[in-house]
């Protein structure tokens, strides 16, 4: 017996799934009713189970049948999708596969997501995690795009592009009782801080406080804007921090921003991989957003 599945035998199993009726499915197809039933059953033998139970006239899928139904929907919708996606028609688009680096913040993310959100039947993937992992991803395909705050470094074979989507300032953000100081020095000299750990900001800011001489209390290092949100709001400390990280709580009146320019910004990049069959979704996402900036990758 050979070892291959038959996908002719699999694709007559889920259109006599779908109608439920061996005749109908015959007629419907064209096929008579009798060659129909041989492939079902040659399908059986392959599988060595029973795909069917009989309920009078109709067929009922038995536990085995819907495990087969199961694959061979996701087999020929993927079928679908690889034609849709090279001919760039259809209505079986794949999910848009977005990565995003773990300490990006949550609201920035969601900022991103909304004209995906207002596309029609657009499906999209999202997955955490840090860059190494997720450009090695976008290298083999199985991303579409990494969101992430610094143009990969050059290294690698592949020819990445990193495009700038937003560029925000970073402020002091804490509770209002937390501010009341007449000068940025004067805040950061005796206010607790949470800072992000190795980043843009945090590099920015070292050469902050390296200039104007100061020696601050950091109370805790973060690697994830989520929890540099949630410390400032319990009133732990002062956080530096793009104001989208806060936005919620500033809105809310549980958050202040300091009236303190730092002359710090953070900026977010889409990178992709140059591809002949670019995802339209992504295309149409990052369309009219920003400068391009092309760099070798990681």
């Amino acid at each position: 017996m050979s070892s291959r599945l038959n996908y002719h035998h699999l694709r007559y199993f889920r259109e006599i799934a779908t109608e439920g009726h061996l005749g109908r499915t015959a007629e419907r197809l064209n096929v008579a009713q009798s060659a129909l039933s041989i492939q079902l059953r040659q399908l059986e033998d392959r599988l060595g189970y029973a795909l069917f139970d009989r309920a009078g006239r109709s067929l009922v899928l038995t536990e085995a049948g819907r495990i087969a139904l199961d694959h061979a929907d996701r087999i020929f919708t993927a079928g679908d999708e690889l034609l849709a996606t090279l001919h760039q028609n259809g209505d079986a688009k794949p999910p848009l596969r977005i990565g995003a680096l773990s300490t990006l913040s949550r609201n920035f993310q969601l900022q991103f997501l909304k004209p995906l959100l207002a596309m029609d039947a657009c499906k999209f993937s999202l997955k955490s995690g840090n860059t190494d992992v997720l450009l090695k991803d976008l290298e083999t395909l199985a991303l579409d795009v990494v969101l992430t705050t610094e143009v990969p470094q050059t290294g690698s074979q592949f020819q990445f592009a990193a495009q700038l989507i937003a560029e925000q300032p970073v402020y002091l953000h804490g509770r209002p009782d937390r501010l009341e100081y007449d000068t940025l020095a004067m805040l950061l000299a005796h206010e607790p801080l949470i800072v992000p750990t190795e980043s843009v900001i945090r590099a920015e800011f070292e050469n902050l406080i390296a200039t104007l001489g100061i020696r601050p209390h950091i109370l805790a290092s973060v690697d994830d804007m989520a929890m540099v949100r949630l410390l400032a709001r319990e009133g732990a400390g002062v956080a530096i921090a793009p104001t989208v990280v806060v936005a919620d709580e500033i809105a809310s009146g549980v958050l202040k921003t300091a009236a303190f320019d730092l002359g710090i910004s953070e900026p977010f990049f889409a990178v992709t991989l140059p591809r002949k069959f670019p995802h339209p979704a992504l295309m149409a996402l990052l369309a009219g957003q920003g400068a391009v900036a092309e760099r070798g990758g990681a």
